[in-house]
């Protein structure tokens, strides 16, 4: 059988930098190609004339370029004429074009262009066409069957990636056996799913080919659950076979602590520090995720955890996404941990060369007890005296090598993992994404909180909003100011927030604004934030560096701007900055119309509910689960074919096939292990 794991140039003889494109896509070797499905399938077997063109329908036509203009608009347009063999005419518009592309539209020059139809006034249009140029008086080669359109990277056009599969299935298929397992359940041989996905037959229908239940795709999608769900069983057992720090549970140091808090914990937190504390004082690993929604009380939990590891003599660290939580976490925990012997010290990269040295000697000398951090506590120079427990707040930002890095910081002994999300899950997706780990939910908010009541408005109303903001803060309480997303630029989002707070200042004189975003040095950031924090300043503009962790109970309004550029997870995680307190709080969702059907959604749901449980559904149903749990941005996809929830009706299959597969077939389990969790056994062995 040919090797899946052989590298494209090593198994296709294609180039070094052909392969460096590929790879941009996430894809290196064999097995990662001839498992990138295509996005859809296009009927390219016929002509349309173009005097049968209909408004929205995708089309090919066939004709000869009459003449090819640049138009002067807000920007240059590229116009051309095209006339078919019945004479009639329409027009190809391209808005974004190279010099190179303008040269090629000769008059007399024949081609098929296949785009999607456009009404105007003036006659029909296509934009930006995808042409197969014709030699003179060639008859045109229409495709006899369906022509799949990959999901690609820029530089890789459809053409390549259709050679480069056909000599990877040309390869492939010849070796792969007809029979195994599977088939023996009743799915689909994997040659056969592989070929009708890749290689429609001629009666195939597009539409079919994407559904979930087609009985190729069915094959692929559950081969995959059943991987996922063998890995997720040996990094279990691994995590059980290791050895760790058993830490007592019942100490003076917790007991006086939890005496000491200013309020009551909610039974659910109760419940999920028993959960913890009884992992903890085992000598086999914890690995345990705490789910709770924003502002359940998560760090109260941690911190307990954290106390019990520095009771026994050992170190305790928790890892957050950004320098801002770090900050706000440390001045936190240094108030709620004020004369209790705990030593505590922070550690992010944009430390100071004094004061980093300093922190790292006190660690390495253990009498640094607490380290909070951003990703600068896993790097190589940083070594621990003796870490115990690994907290991990906000897990999806973190990719793969910063777990198997801290897992790299204890020598003999595995150190306990706890991780915090304040993303809700649904329980059953939860043991599907995150099976490696125990889970532990606190589905409680603290006594005296209110509901948050949201109201959406449009941009036009921003005086309205500016006033209300002004009314709030006279009357003692403060607010957050959110600018928009600007996806292609931090450095543009920063300057249109500092722009922001100007305007507001002048706007608002009698109130002191403060300003806070990802490019400001560290000591002006942690100066706007203690002045906020204090009190002293009465309205926070920032950019969604505020999105996690920042808790002020006496800011009660928050304005998000532009909020159709924001998904549902991030807008719940704005906005439960706000509702920290006992007052009642507030948040309006500005946004600029006119508004598409999915950022319409999202804004009613936000509107609709402050459950964040329903929201995650929601975000779930809109975005699919890498994209909630942020897997894209850790570079890590956590499937490549399955797409949970939507396959949820498959998880219980899945759990009665692979118990059959171990028991009947573990040669197997590792053949379906190589083909589809290979990178990604490191990531759930850490």
């Amino acid at each position: 059988m040919t090797d899946l794991a052989l590298t494209l140039p090593a198994a296709l003889n294609i180039s070094e930098k052909t392969a460096e494109l590929f790879a941009r896509a996430g894809i290196t070797t064999l097995r990662e190609l001839i498992l990138h499905l295509p996005l859809r399938y296009e009927d390219r077997s016929h002509l349309t004339p173009i005097a049968a063109l209909r408004d929205g329908v995708t089309v090919q036509i066939c004709g000869e370029i009459i003449h090819a203009d640049l138009i002067q608009r807000q920007r240059r347009i590229l116009t051309v004429t095209v006339r078919d063999e019945a004479g009639d005419m329409c027009k190809l518009l391209y808005f974004n074009y190279y010099p190179s592309q303008q040269k090629a539209f000769v008059p007399g020059r024949r081609g098929l262009y296949y785009g999607k139809a456009c009404w105007t006034p003036r006659g029909y249009q296509i934009h930006h066409p995808e042409i197969t140029w014709l030699e003179a008086g060639q008859i045109p080669q229409l495709a006899e069957h369906l022509y799949p359109v990959y999901p690609t990277v820029k530089g890789l056009g459809q053409a390549r990636w259709q050679g480069i599969i056909k000599k990877a299935l040309d390869l492939i298929l010849p070796t792969l056996p007809e029979a195994d397992p599977l088939t023996a359940a009743g799915y689909l041989p994997l040659p056969a799913a592989l070929t009708a996905l890749h290689r429609p037959p001629d009666n195939s229908s597009p539409d079919a080919l994407l559904d979930r239940s087609h009985p190729a795709r069915r094959r692929l999608i559950l081969e995959e659950l059943c991987a996922h769900q063998l890995a997720i069983q040996n990094a279990r057992a691994r995590a059980r076979s290791q050895r760790a720090l058993a830490l007592p549970a019942d100490t003076p140091l917790l007991r006086d602590f939890r005496a000491a808090l200013p309020y009551t914990l909610t039974h659910a937190q109760e419940r999920v520090c028993a959960e913890i504390a009884a992992d903890l004082a085992q000598a086999t690993p914890m690995m345990r995720l705490v789910q709770g929604d924003v502002g359940s009380g998560k760090t109260i939990v941690a911190l307990a955890a954290c106390l019990q590891a520095i009771a026994a003599g050992s170190q305790a660290v928790l890892m957050v996404p950004t320098e801002l939580l770090a900050e706000q976490h440390a001045a936190n925990l240094r108030r709620l941990l004020a004369g209790f012997p705990v030593t505590l010290t922070t550690l992010t990269s944009k430390m100071a060369g004094a004061e980093k040295r300093a922190a790292l000697a006190a660690i390495a000398d253990g009498s640094a007890q607490l380290i909070i951090g951003t990703h600068a506590v896993f790097q190589e120079h940083v070594a621990y005296a003796r870490l115990a427990l690994v907290v991990i707040d906000e897990q999806h930002r973190f990719g793969v090598h910063q777990r198997l890095q801290l897992q790299e910081k204890t020598a003999d002994y595995a150190a306990h993992q706890l991780v915090l999300t304040a993303t809700p899950i649904p329980r059953t997706l939860a043991m599907s994404l995150y099976g490696e780990l125990d889970l532990s939910v606190i589905d409680t908010l603290p006594a005296g909180r209110r509901p948050i009541q949201t109201n959406v408005v449009a941009n036009h109303k921003r005086d309205t909003v500016i006033a209300r903001v002004g009314a709030n803060c006279r009357d003692g309480r403060q607010a957050y100011w959110v600018c928009p997303l600007i996806e292609e630029s931090d450095a543009l989002e920063c300057e249109n927030a500092a722009a922001t707070a100007e305007q507001l200042q002048t706007l608002l004189p009698d109130i002191r604004v403060a300003l806070i975003h990802g490019k400001m040095a560290n000591d002006e950031r942690q100066a706007a934030m203690a002045a906020f924090v204090a009190g002293e300043a009465q309205l926070l503009v920032a950019t969604t560096v505020i999105e996690v962790g920042v808790d002020v109970a006496n800011a009660t309004l928050m304005i998000i701007e532009n909020a159709e550029r924001f998904g549902l997870a991030q807008l719940h995680q704005l906005r439960g900055r706000v509702g920290r307190g006992s007052e009642q709080s507030y948040c309006l969702l500005m946004y600029q119309p006119p508004l598409g059907d999915t950022a319409q959604r999202r804004l009613r749901i936000m509107r609709e509910t402050t459950d964040g449980f329903r929201i995650a559904e929601e975000d779930l149903a809109i975005r699919g689960a890498g994209e909630l749990l942020g897997t894209r941005q850790t570079g890590e996809a956590m499937f490549r074919v399955a797409k949970l929830p939507l396959d949820a009706d498959l998880l219980g299959e899945t759990e009665r096939l692979t118990r059959a597969f171990r028991a009947h077939h573990p040669d197997w389990c590792q053949t379906l292990l190589d083909r589809w969790t290979a990178a990604r056994e490191r990531y759930l062995n850490a």
